[in-house]
């Protein structure tokens, strides 16, 4: 049984949708902003049994946007990331082949900026 409300799918490359669906709890939302190049296979009997839903929506505006940082702010809410420097981007994409990813990872471009 899954254990989230909602999961908001971020990936714009080719994956597989069921470990997302069966994250969710019942009456559960999977909300894909990602957009990958070739069609997703969506498994449709757990979302029918868990009564599940699934979504597109593209970024919104500067308005939607703001609007978006300001609720996430007033709820506390943040992204787990892993800083990693420009010269640690080929292990990365070594670790995400190996799925030995826990968090996003975001480039420190501006202490690489600075090194260089």
């Amino acid at each position: 049984m899954g254990t989230m409300d909602g999961i908001i799918d971020t990936v714009s490359a080719v994956h597989p949708l069921l470990p997302l669906i069966g994250l969710l709890k019942s009456h559960g939302k999977l909300i894909m902003v990602g957009a990958p190049n070739k069609p997703l296979e969506l498994p449709v009997f757990p979302l029918l049994v868990g009564r599940k839903t699934v979504a597109g929506s593209v970024t919104g505006g500067l308005k939607e946007t703001q609007e978006m940082v300001n609720f996430a702010a007033k709820h506390n809410i943040s992204a787990d990331i892993e800083v990693i420097p420009i010269d640690y981007v080929n292990t990365a994409m070594e670790r995400l082949a190996k799925a030995d990813v826990r968090y996003r990872f975001v480039i420190d471009v501006a202490n690489t900026l600075k090194a260089a």
